[in-house]
Order: C-alpha cells, then structure tokens, then sequence
C-alpha cells in the first residue's frame, strides 16, 4: 500500500476497512498461534476477540481472504467483510492504536541503530543489514506512518559508512 493508496482517517469521513471474523477450535493451539503470528505481520487492528480490520485496499483484502481460507483449512470458521467504522473518531481510534504499534516498532530499530553507532565496522554493516530488513517488514505494516518512522530510518542511514566522518574512505 503506498502513501497515497492509504485512507486518511480524519479526511470526509470514515474510509472503506476489510474486516476477518474467525473462529478456530481451541485445541490443538499450533493453527491458532499461526493464524495470530500472521494477523500480527499484518498489522491488524484488533476490535475484538475473533475481529480484526485494516485499511481496505486490493492488497489487505486479498490477505485477509487467504487468511480466511487458511483458517477454514484449519477446521475455523472466517468471514471477511468490506465496511465502513460508524464514526470518524472510530475510525481515528483504529488508526492511532495501528500508528501506536508501529511507534513501538521504530523505536526498537531508533535504539538499537544508537547502540550499533558505537560498534566497529564490520559488526555495524552487519547489524545495519538487519535493521534494514526490520525496516521493510515494518514498512509492510505501516498504514498510518508516526512521525518517529522518519527518525529511524535517518538512524539506521546514518550507520552506513559513507555517513559517518569518522570512517576512513577505501
């Protein structure tokens, strides 16, 4: 989903959402952990147990609907519904507790790029390279971008050594 493809929340009213109602039996817990752990790198909004919504775009909703399949595989029951929150302040709440999960997530990046700036050269690519790839799997999940997004990406691009004064050039 690019920038311009996101919903705004607050712009006209409330925008279209993709929403998965589920149910999986309890046990065994192995297709319930999964489902979860997928929802999860999705970046989900729960609203309820067994309801979850994100923003409604070809891409989401493709998601949800494999994710569906895979829970009826599972012996669950799912059902993906397309709609629209009854408030835009709903709609508001949805999207802050999204850009909240995802705060939490560049913070983790923001401090770890600050504890690799003290770390030798090669130690520091290669942390860098993970923090790059973090940075992508958030991206992936960022519907609603908080502002400390920009902070850990100029982090993590400052650990290259082509930023760094104090790295000699080869």
């Amino acid at each position: 989903m690019t920038g311009q493809d996101r919903p705004e929340p607050s712009a006209g009213g409330p925008g279209r959402w993709v929403l998965l109602s589920y149910r999986l039996p309890r046990e065994p817990s192995t297709p319930r952990i999964t489902i979860w752990r997928k929802l999860k790198r999705l970046g989900v909004a729960q609203i309820s147990d067994g309801l979850i919504a994100l923003p409604a775009d070809a891409r989401t909703r493709e998601h949800l609907e494999w994710t569906a399949e895979e829970i009826t595989d599972f012996g669950g029951t799912a059902t993906v519904w397309i709609a629209h929150p009854a408030s835009t302040e709903e709609e508001r709440r949805l999207a802050r507790t999204m850009a909240d999960a995802r705060t939490a997530e560049y913070q983790q990046v923001l401090a770890q790029a600050e504890q690799t700036r003290a770390l030798g050269a090669e130690e520091r690519q290669r942390i860098v390279r993970k923090l790059r790839a973090e940075l992508r799997r958030i991206h992936r999940r960022d519907y609603f971008p908080p502002p400390v997004r920009r902070a850990a990406e100029a982090a993590v691009a400052a650990l290259h050594p082509a930023n760094d004064p104090t790295e000699e050039s080869a």
